[in-house]
């Protein structure tokens, strides 16, 4: 069977195994169904997730042009704390940051390869954390818009990590930790202005991930250099697809490719 679109992140569904699925313009493939199926990975040309022509891909799903146009790919998506919708200053396009600005944000504690910060939409919880294969995660901070989420994740930065090491939570090398007790650890380091959302009596969040093996050392697989790849798929943590022979593909860092995916 072989399907062909756009790349896009996965979808997911929680649940113990996450369900996970990759959504093209007029099909969807349910990858937990793939696991110990042999699959062929085949580039086929680019489709930028704006414009939609076959420009090469800049940076998340975008062609160059688009990437430095569009409000998706602005700099406050990464850095929250460059938020500025609350005062009603425009980036890019202000109707779409108020949209996605000016609606609760959660800064949480979530462990992948080690303890870190971040900050996401209440709307996608837990999915940011299933997206960044967190083992456990919990909710530190709940805030009326993203400006305030940054600047709390920023203040904590001194003293947490905010990054996942890749390789390290694929291979699952990882040792569970007390979040409850980073939580109160942290508290003391809450800026003034987000002290009163602070979350005081929720637990953690435990996530499974449909992996069957995980690699001893995983390897990236460059779709564009290769142009086609054949492997037995045996896991899927996180946004990454894992193959008996180590290789990792990163569905996310590919999106705007387009793929054709052949079930052998």
């Amino acid at each position: 069977m072989t399907y062909q679109g756009v790349l896009t992140k996965m979808e997911t569904e929680f649940s113990s195994p996450i369900q996970y699925y990759l959504v093209f313009e007029h099909d969807f493939i349910n990858m937990n169904q793939l696991l110990d199926k042999k699959i062929s990975l085949q580039f086929i040309k680019y489709q930028c997730l704006n414009c939609g022509l076959d420009k090469p891909i800049y940076r998340q799903g975008f062609c160059k042009s688009c990437f430095y146009d569009v409000p998706q790919a602005a700099d406050w998506v990464m850095r929250p704390e460059l938020s500025t919708a609350h005062l009603g200053k425009e980036d890019r396009d202000l109707e779409y940051e108020k949209k996605v600005q000016l609606q609760p944000h959660i800064v949480y504690l979530a462990n992948s390869s080690n303890v870190k910060v971040g900050v996401t939409r209440k709307s996608q919880v837990p999915t940011r954390w299933i997206d960044q294969g967190a083992h456990e995660a919990i909710e530190i901070v709940e805030v009326p818009n993203r400006y305030l989420a940054g600047v709390t994740e920023v203040a904590l930065k001194d003293h947490v990590s905010d990054k996942t090491n890749w390789r390290t939570m694929l291979k699952n090398d990882i040792k569970d930790e007390d979040l409850v007790e980073w939580r109160e650890k942290l508290k003391p380091f809450i800026p003034d202005e987000a002290k009163d959302y602070f979350i005081a009596s929720n637990n953690e969040t435990n996530l499974e991930f449909p992996v069957n093996h995980y690699p001893e050392k995983p390897k990236s697989l460059n779709i564009l250099k290769k142009e086609q790849y054949i492997g037995k798929l045996v896991g899927i943590k996180g946004q990454y697809l894992i193959f008996e022979d180590d290789t990792v593909f990163n569905v996310r860092a590919n999106e705007g490719l387009v793929l054709q995916i052949a079930i052998l």
